[in-house]
């Protein structure tokens, strides 16, 4: 019995990847954290009585990662970036399996969808 190595995993390294490589794979987890953010934020002002005054911003950030999406296919744009320096894991391979991460993308986008819809189509109250 083998034990699973980063190449037949898909992972690699953190300490394995060239510094131009690692420092994007840093900023590209840094964007995700935030476009996550921005997310719950919506889904917040979607639940709550009234509306924060970031929620435009929440909603312009996820519109800008949606139109990003669509000028990649589907696929993040940042994709063939990642890969030229020397990262050829998807971002998020980095923290689910790869079926779950192909199912990520329109998974979340359905949700960003539905929470802009639900807190832009919803009467804040004073």
């Amino acid at each position: 019995m083998s034990v699973p190595t980063s190449e037949s995993t898909g992972d690699t390294a953190w300490r394995s990847l060239p510094l131009p490589a690692l420092a994007f794979r840093l900023a590209h987890l840094a964007w995700g954290v935030l476009e996550l953010g921005a997310l719950a934020h919506v889904w917040w002002c979607a639940l709550r009585p009234s509306r924060s005054r970031y929620l435009p911003v929440s909603v312009a950030f996820l519109l800008a990662q949606g139109a990003a999406l669509v000028a990649g296919r589907g696929n993040c744009p940042m994709g063939p970036v990642q890969r030229s320096l020397g990262d050829p894991v998807p971002m998020f391979e980095l923290v689910l399996p790869p079926r779950a991460a192909k199912a990520a993308i329109p998974v979340l986008t359905g949700v960003a969808l539905a929470g802009i819809a639900a807190a832009l189509l919803r009467r804040p109250t004073s």
